[in-house]
């Protein structure tokens, strides 16, 4: 039974099997056919788009054969064993079902009575489905759940979502946009559904909440799609409540700032001196005033209209003194020992630094030099007046054309990048040129993009955005 049930090639041919041979299907073909309707489901799903087409699992739901597997596993869920429990539960979660049907009830209230029972891989699979106010919570605010990212979940999740949503808690949506922003899982139908919450409901919440929401924006480098009203709404919701929370609004702000978005008259508000001294008697301060510092020269090299106040430069320090935890903890996984001992082989220890902290406060992962001849020089030997771009230089310094190892260096190290490397533009010989003046290595590693893709997380996207516009060349690993 188990073979042919994986062996279907169609969801009518599954529910034959199971359906029309009881007395030869036992607890463990049940989650093993439900996992095989959400795989012909998907492909069906993915046909269709190519074909222009919207289908989703409403037709097999409404079939009696469905409802006939859904009776037999509800009749006799209380003598499965844990294990096909668990799977059951998780694959009519990845099936897309709602929470409210029979199915998932039942499944959710044996699995909460066996719940002492379970063993750890049990219970994260059974954080992994559920889908009301409770259940959400249950599900985002368990640790084995963070510690076990559930990407088929976050898709199933999002075609329910939308609908579900203005039902759910302030809360429980705060929940959703902490799991989607820590494991980077760039969804644009969920994120939007979190943007069409905030527009909606947005005055009736505090910064606190308001910046938990905003957050996987700005983490996940995306504009939600209604981005042109929500913006302006945030702008308006913080110029009342920015004093109530500075850190949340600061918060709220750098989101904005990541996603190129610069709202003027709440810039007027923070950059007050009322703004700062309520800052300074807090007992965040020193977090907040780095991140004014950054928002400060953010708005130096991105937002030249602006003519309001700006942050004292006594108040002024590094947004980051050091590599970020991120960066430390993941070191193992890094390329960027890779990268050293290369740059170590070709320029030497002299001619390269590596964990460089640059104002206002971004950690570079390799630093060098290159002068007008094209040649690779000793930190040591560089000029003084040129170790510190200006912040108005806008463009990347001239340069002539590069015939050193750096051109080596390059073509190496790109082998060792996660992903495809960029394609440029422009001829060889320009972007030669466009190498020279000390040039930043930049190795991405996998953390620093969204899950799956190849788009770089906001914050480190603005990082690279102010390196060019400080002067710096970035050369992409």
């Amino acid at each position: 039974m188990k073979r042919l049930i994986e062996r279907s090639r169609s969801v009518g041919e599954v529910l034959r099997w199971v359906t029309q041979n009881p007395s030869k299907v036992s607890a463990s073909h049940y989650p093993i056919a439900l996992h095989k309707l959400g795989q012909l489901l998907q492909q069906q799903q993915g046909q269709a788009t190519v074909n222009g087409e919207s289908r989703g699992p409403g037709q097999m739901l409404e079939q009696p054969e469905f409802q006939t597997l859904c009776q037999a596993i509800i009749s006799g869920c209380s003598k499965f064993d844990n294990f096909s429990i668990v799977n059951c539960l998780y694959a009519a979660a990845a099936l897309g079902l709602p929470g409210e049907s029979p199915l998932v009830r039942v499944l959710e209230d044996e699995s909460r009575s066996r719940l002492g029972r379970f063993n750890q891989k049990d219970v994260s699979m059974v954080f992994s489905s559920e889908a009301n106010n409770k259940a959400l919570e249950a599900i985002f605010s368990s640790q084995l759940f963070y510690e076990n990212r559930q990407e088929r979940f976050i898709r199933s999740m999002a075609e329910w979502l939308p609908r579900k949503a203005e039902n759910l808690t302030p809360y429980t949506m705060a929940l959703i946009a902490k799991y989607v922003a820590r494991h980077r899982l760039r969804e644009p139908r969920l994120l939007d559904t979190i943007a069409n919450f905030l527009l909606k409901r947005g005055e009736q919440l505090d910064s606190k909440v308001i910046q938990k929401l905003v957050f996987p924006f700005s983490r996940m480098n995306y504009r939600p799609s209604n981005h042109s009203e929500l913006f302006p709404k945030l702008e308006a919701i913080l110029e009342q409540k920015a004093g109530s929370s500075p850190l949340a609004t600061v918060n709220i702000l750098m989101s904005m700032f990541q996603l190129s978005h610069f709202p003027q008259t709440v810039l007027h508000q923070v950059f007050s001196p009322a703004f700062i001294t309520n800052v300074m008697s807090s007992p965040y301060a020193l977090i907040v005033r780095r991140y004014l510092s950054l928002l400060d020269a953010a708005v130096e090299l991105e937002f030249r209209d602006y003519s309001g106040p700006r942050l004292d430069p006594r108040y002024r320090v590094l947004m980051f003194e050091h590599a970020l935890t991120a960066d430390e903890a993941n070191r193992k996984y890094s390329y960027k020992g890779l990268v050293a001992e290369a740059l170590r082989q070709l320029v030497g220890e002299e001619c390269y630094r590596q964990d460089e902290v640059l104002p206002p406060g971004y950690c570079t992962d390799f630093l060098l030099w290159i002068n007008r001849s094209g040649t690779v020089l000793p930190l040591s030997r560089v000029p003084a007046a040129s170790k510190a771009p200006s912040a108005h230089t806008t463009t990347s310094p001239a340069a002539i054309s590069l015939r050193s190892s750096v051109l080596a260096l390059t073509s190496d190290l790109q082998d060792f990048a996660p992903f495809a490397p960029e394609t440029p533009s422009s001829p060889s010989g320009s972007r030669e040129n466009n190498l020279a003046g000390r040039v930043v290595l930049s190795v991405n590693d996998k953390w620093h993009y969204c899950q799956n893709s190849d788009i770089l997380v906001g914050s480190r996207a603005m990082r690279d955005r102010h390196l060019r516009l400080l002067g710096y060349c970035l050369v992409q690993v």
